[in-house]
């Protein structure tokens, strides 16, 4: 369960919003000697203004598949190089845009409940199954089932 939470969280990072965020692109997936690899393995990722990302490769030679990768993810934002440094300049959002970040975040959201159910129902068929097979007694299945069934925080 805490997998799924912090898959939706990561999900959460990555989603464009008006504000620059180095968690926006770090995950990106760029072709380095025909190898993905995470972009925040490649280059340093700075905010230096609220609506602007800077990516500075350490190796100068990855600008290039840095910049098809950018192109290439569905952020919808267009790099600018200097030849050493990748400028990212978020556009204010619009109304649709708005609308279509809220399905968005509705969409992974119910993506992850339906994870957390999953585990759940899966967690709790073991433990009839342990109690089946007398590998755990009745009293440990209802405590179990009472400890799947309360929230847990933190």
């Amino acid at each position: 369960m805490h997998g799924a939470i912090k898959t939706l969280t990561e999900d959460l990072a990555a989603i464009r919003t008006g504000r620059a965020n180095p968690a926006l692109v770090e995950r990106l997936s760029v072709n380095y000697y025909d190898a993905p690899t995470p972009l925040m393995q490649l280059a340093t990722i700075s905010v230096p203004e609220p609506r602007s990302l800077t990516i500075k490769p350490f190796d100068a030679g990855t600008l290039k598949d840095i910049e098809k990768a950018i192109l290439a993810s569905d952020l919808g934002l267009t790099p600018n190089s200097d030849g050493k440094v990748i400028h990212l300049n978020l556009p204010p959002l619009t109304e649709d845009r708005r609308r279509d970040l809220v399905k968005q975040v509705h969409t992974r959201l119910e993506e992850a409940r339906v994870a957390i159910r999953n585990i759940r129902r899966d967690s709790h068929n073991d433990m009839r199954d342990f109690e089946k097979e007398k590998l755990i007694s009745e009293n440990d299945l209802r405590m179990g089932e009472e400890s799947l069934q309360k929230p847990r925080t933190g």
